[in-house]
């Protein structure tokens, strides 16, 4: 059988416009071929570090103006490695960015480390994963279909995994109460009881 070629993925264009503090950075790129986001990196002053305190966030710039196609939306998401290692994470994760934005991209970070952590320019500081967006036509209504689930809200599916377990069989009550009096008909023959004489007491 002959083979078929390889069909390539079609690529979203998006544009990207270099800020005058972004510029010397490289662009941003996906770091491998099946990564869903590509780095953003910080477009903070050369040897002055943007340093966050514990428990403290900031808004770190990365020069850039992303041109986000119409119909979709950029998520800033927060790097694993960051998060693993420092407790660095976005504090408004996923950030979006809407396809008419045309002011700079800046990420909020949030140290939930235990350390000051320090950013130097072009630290790899979040992600972008590029979403297609559905619009919703909203309409008013007097009455919405009902569910098994209902109104049942925040923690009403549990906090953990059950197995289901199926329903346990009716027992008739004459059945159990035979195998009941049997029972205690044996535990009788089994240990009888025994009387136990009282000491006769004796004068003086």
């Amino acid at each position: 059988m002959a083979k078929t070629p390889k069909q390539k993925r079609s690529a979203k264009s998006v544009r990207v416009l270099v800020l005058p503090h972004g510029a010397g950075l490289p662009l941003p790129d996906y770091q491998t071929s099946g990564a869903a986001g590509f780095d953003l990196l910080a477009a903070v002053p050369d040897g002055k570090p943007l340093k966050i305190k514990r428990g403290g966030f900031a808004l770190v710039p990365t020069g850039l103006i992303v041109e986000i196609p119409r119909g979709f939306e950029a998520q800033v998401r927060p790097r694993s490695g960051l998060a693993a290692k420092f407790g660095v994470t976005v504090l408004n994760a996923p950030g979006t960015i809407d396809s008419d934005y045309r002011g700079e991209v800046q990420v909020i970070l949030i140290n939930h480390g235990p350390k000051t952590f320090v950013i130097e320019r072009g630290a790899r500081i979040a992600q972008i994963v590029l979403a297609a967006v559905t619009r919703a036509a909203i309409s008013e209504t007097r009455a919405v279909s009902g569910t098994a689930r209902g109104a049942a809200g925040f923690g009403s599916t549990g906090t953990s995994a059950r197995a289901k377990v199926p329903p346990a069989k009716k027992t008739k009550a004459h059945s159990v109460s035979a195998k009941t009096s049997a029972a205690k008909t044996s535990a009788a023959s089994a240990y009888p009881r025994r009387r136990i004489a009282r000491p006769t007491p004796r004068r003086h």
